[in-house]
């Protein structure tokens, strides 16, 4: 019995004939509106990427980051709602105090990465609420050495050594399968996710955007989530743009 939504796509706690739930799925839908994340997981750390898509010339470069903090060792980037993304990570933090708190450590990645899986799955499963419209890469470095893993509207995560979301998501995984993630650095996963952000937004090209990295590493930033300095963006973007050009002459060649 195949089902087309109708009829069951009303409440969020009713399974179609075959097993679907149409809320969860409309809320992937969201994210692949939105612009591309991503996530690479290196031998020293963990980078963070995204294409933060600009609607209008009006707002202000550098609100509504699609990258922020967690703790201070783990960070998160998402595609998707940007509400649903504030209290996404909003969430995680509250998790990461109460951990610290009651613990008097910090919490491991693993364990934030189940914590809001587990509340995402949550937001599955009641008519008066609806799934979260983003999918999030979370990731960072603790006693255990880097983690990365991807959460979806679903609630189900996976850890991954590269990871991508929203729009230009399989174009970004294409190009992350071909870099040596284990061993790559972060100074030059950098660089590798400015290229990547920059061939998955070819598909939006009549779009602004702004790119947003950020990392934790163990040689680069002592354990701790930031953004990359200023001059490493800038000669990240550079690179990109030239391998753009240059991809561009090769076509009409």
């Amino acid at each position: 019995m195949t089902s087309i939504g109708t009829g069951y796509d009303l409440s969020n706690s009713v399974f179609s004939p075959d097993g679907r739930n149409f809320q969860v799925e409309y809320a992937s839908k969201a994210v692949e509106a939105d612009g591309t994340s991503i996530g690479i997981r290196c031998k020293d750390g963990v980078v963070f990427a995204a294409e933060k898509l600009v609607s209008s010339k009006l707002l202000v470069p550098g609100a509504n980051k699609k990258i922020q903090t967690i703790d201070k060792h783990i960070g998160v980037a998402y595609s998707g709602l940007t509400p649903d993304g504030r209290h996404f990570v909003n969430r995680g933090r509250s998790e990461s105090n109460t951990y610290r708190r009651s613990y008097k450590v910090p919490i491991s990645v693993s364990s934030i990465a189940d914590r809001l899986a587990g509340y995402v799955q949550a937001y599955t499963l009641y008519s008066s609420v609806r799934p979260f419209g983003v999918s999030a890469i979370v990731g960072g470095v603790d006693e255990s050495g880097p983690k990365l893993y991807t959460i979806e509207p679903s609630g189900a995560y996976w850890g991954y050594y590269g990871a991508a979301t929203g729009k230009g998501r399989q174009a970004a995984k294409s190009e992350l399968e071909k870099l040596d993630l284990p061993n790559i650095s972060a100074r030059d996963a950098v660089k590798a996710a400015a290229k990547i952000i920059y061939t998955a937004h070819e598909d939006s090209k009549d779009k602004d955007f702004e790119l947003e990295i950020s990392w934790v590493s163990t040689s680069e930033t002592n354990g701790l989530h930031q953004f990359v300095p200023k001059d490493l963006l800038e000669e990240a973007e550079r690179l990109a743009r030239d391998d753009e050009d240059e991809d561009e002459e090769m076509q009409e060649d």
